[in-house]
């Protein structure tokens, strides 16, 4: 399944970011609001268990949540979106994931890799900005099933259709949750009209 969440909001704060002009900052604020309202969206679905607890004025009962959700952020970008998230769901657990293409077989390598125990319980939630070819994605998302990972749901903000394609294609089984889906990849595999080099604009490096 892919999920576009053409919300008002989400589409005036990545506005914003696509700007050549938003400085760190406030690129930084928007992803970190955007990743907070995506959060919203994509847990519409997680399940709840029946309670009873006592209200200041009666017995009440309600429901919890029972899943434990566990975010996994694709270094370096990908750490953009926790804090948002995690305002949200403060309850989440955080592992890491760390991918490199080799430049001469252009196959995706891990490099780091530390995940909590429950990933075979969890909702797992990979994290980038970008989705552009996919390959980090079907990577990393390949690398959390080898260590028991079932329920697992990709959230970015910007993709390709190329990169849409690949994860279609190899992890059938996994959602994809967009902020925007643009228009196609260029030459040098960025993203058209995209909002260019996120981790960069994330950190201040360029």
């Amino acid at each position: 399944m892919i999920t576009v969440l053409n919300h008002p909001l989400i589409t005036h704060k990545l506005t914003q970011m696509r700007n050549v002009n938003t400085r760190t900052k406030n690129f930084r604020q928007n992803l970190d609001e955007i990743a907070g309202l995506m959060a919203y969206e994509i847990t519409r679905d997680i399940k709840l268990d029946p309670v009873t607890i006592e209200t200041p004025v009666q017995e009440c009962n309600t429901f919890e949540l029972n899943t434990d959700i566990v975010l996994v952020p694709i270094l370096r970008a990908g750490l953009g979106m926790v804090d948002g998230i995690l305002s949200l769901i403060p309850t989440a657990k955080v592992g890491h994931i760390g991918v490199y293409r080799d430049e001469e077989t252009l196959m995706p390598h891990e490099y780091f890799a530390k995940f909590p125990e429950n990933l075979d319980t969890a909702e797992v939630l990979i994290l980038d900005p970008m989705l552009a070819t996919g390959g980090s994605a079907d990577a990393a998302i390949a690398m959390v099933k080898k260590r028991g990972a079932k329920s697992i749901k990709l959230v970015c903000l910007v993709a390709a259709p190329e990169g849409v394609e690949v994860i279609k294609q190899n992890h059938p089984d996994v959602d994809i949750f967009l902020a925007a889906m643009d228009d196609h990849l260029n030459e040098k595999g960025y993203i058209v009209p995209g909002l260019g080099d996120a981790g960069d604009r994330i950190f201040g490096t360029k």
